[in-house]
């Protein structure tokens, strides 16, 4: 009996010192996913060349082209700030301010704006360099909401976003008004609960 009374007790010591490292695992993981990052730590860029299959009868980039290159550095971005699966939830403005033509050189620059519960906005800005002189002309911009999932499949939080430089914090906050809007578009929140559209027409009032 007590062989058998020291080999239960063993075990048991054996299970609550497993049971106490992977609460602490845990912990540990947890913190390291919720630790707030700068912005400047989403920063990601990639850049292409517009070749003959990219281009429309024009000799264009094709816009559904650079919407897939958007969203391919996007997602890094995205993926680099919450260290987790996301998804591309919506592409809330795409802006074509002027063609690329065959053969450019361009840049998409990808950067997290805000970061809420489990959704991100992330700004891309497109460049274009001049070939001869390699000076950059900003072309594009888009913005996407991306979220964060887990090995379910489900959202699952994403750490604070800080910003620094005058962009950022601009573009901080602006994205509480543009989701609000967004959400009153679907139909999923009433106008007058947008408390941030509010304070750009009304004032503090």
């Amino acid at each position: 009996m007590n062989e058998d009374y020291s080999f239960d007790r063993g075990h048991l010591f054996l299970y609550r010192s497993y049971a106490n490292l992977t609460v602490k695992k845990c912990t540990f993981v947890k913190t390291v996913f919720m630790k707030s990052r700068r912005a400047s730590e989403t920063l990601s860029i990639t850049t292409k060349v517009v070749l003959p299959n990219d281009t429309n009868t024009l000799g264009n980039l094709f816009g559904g082209q650079l919407l897939a290159w958007m969203d391919v550095i996007a997602s890094v971005s995205a993926h680099r700030h919450s260290k987790r699966v996301v998804v591309t939830a919506s592409v809330n403005n795409v802006s074509f301010q002027k063609p690329i033509n065959h053969a450019s050189i361009v840049t998409l620059e990808a950067k997290v704006s805000r970061a809420f519960s489990s959704s991100m906005e992330i700004f891309v800005d497109v460049f274009v360099e001049d070939a001869i002189t390699g000076q950059r002309e900003k072309c594009n911009e888009a913005i996407y909401t991306f979220v964060a999932v887990d090995q379910y499949g489900a959202p699952i939080q994403v750490p604070e976003l800080i910003p620094e430089t005058d962009q950022e914090k601009e573009r901080f906050e602006g994205a509480l008004r543009r989701k609000q809007l967004s959400l009153i578009l679907a139909g999923k929140m009433k106008p007058s609960e947008a408390t941030e559209l509010k304070k750009l027409f009304l004032g503090d009032e």
